[in-house]
C-alpha cells in the first residue's frame, strides 16, 4: 500500500513516504516514562498536561507574517555571529511539562536523520526566534514560546542557533510534509532516539540547561 503525506510539498507535489512510521499505543502519551508517537493525521488524546491538541489555525502565513511574530524583547541570548560561507538557521527544543522532549521525524529521513529537533534556515527578515517559532510549528505542528537561549551549533552549510521552548497549542498530528511523525522522549532515552552525530552536542546543552536550574 502506497502512503503520501496529507500535505504537499512547497511546490504543491504529493509526498510518498517510503517506509511509513509506527505510531504508539495512545496510553504511551500519558506515560511519561515512554516514547509516544502521532504519525500525519494520527488518533491523539485531547490534551496533555493540561493543554489541549488543538491545530494552530491562525499560525502567521508567509514571509511577511512570520517576519512580524511575536518578539522576545527580554530573551537575553548572546550576539549571533554567522560564520562566513554559512546560513543562519533556528531549532526549537521543546519542553513538555513532563519532562519528556519533542522531536520529529524527517520524511524519508532528510539528511541522514531518524529523529531531530525541528529546525530551519532563516528567512530574510525573520528574526532568529520567528524562525525557530515557524519551523517548530511547521515541522511539529506545535505551538511554542520560547523560554531561554541554548547554543549555536555549526553544520556543513548553516549555523543554529537552538533555544529551549515549551509547547503552548497546537498538534502534532498537523505535522508540515518534511515530517513524518512526532516523538516526545523521555530525557533518559534521548540519545537514543535522536542518534545523529549531529544532535550529540545540542543533547549535551540541554542536559547542562536543565541541571543549571535544578
Amino acid at each position: 500500500m502506497t502512503t503520501f503525506h496529507p500535505h504537499p510539498n512547497d511546490d504543491g507535489g504529493a509526498v510518498h513516504i517510503r517506509n511509513p512510521s509506527t505510531p504508539t499505543p495512545l496510553s504511551h502519551w500519558e506515560d511519561a516514562t515512554q516514547v509516544a508517537t502521532v504519525v500525519p493525521g494520527g488518533a491523539l488524546p485531547a490534551a496533555l498536561n493540561g493543554i489541549a491538541f488543538t491545530p494552530w489555525d491562525d499560525a502567521p502565513a508567509g514571509a511577511h507574517g512570520w517576519s512580524s511574530c511575536a518578539a522576545y524583547p527580554e530573551l537575553a541570548e548572546p550576539p549571533f555571529a554567522l560564520p562566513p560561507g554559512l546560513a543562519a538557521a533556528a531549532g526549537a527544543v521543546i519542553l513538555e511539562k513532563d519532562g519528556r522532549v519533542w522531536l520529529v521525524a524527517p520524511s524519508n529521513g532528510f539528511g541522514g536523520y531518524a529523529a531531530t529537533f525541528p529546525k530551519g534556515r532563516l528567512d530574510p527578515g525573520t528574526s532568529l526566534p520567528c524562525a525557530c517559532v515557524r519551523e517548530a510549528f511547521e515541522e511539529s505542528g506545535l505551538q511554542i514560546e520560547i523560554v531561554g537561549y541554548l547554543l549555536d551549533a555549526k553544520r556543513t552549510l548553516t549555523y543554529t542557533r537552538y533555544y529551549v521552548a515549551r509547547r503552548i497549542g497546537g498538534s502534532p498530528a498537523h505535522m508540515g510534509w518534511e515530517s513524518q511523525a512526532v516523538h516526545l522522549v523521555p530525557l533518559a532515552q534521548l540519545r537514543q532516539v535522536a542518534d545523529h552525530p549531529n544532535d550529540a552536542q545540542v543533547i549535551t546543552a540541554l542536559e547542562r540547561w536543565l541541571a543549571a536550574r535544578t
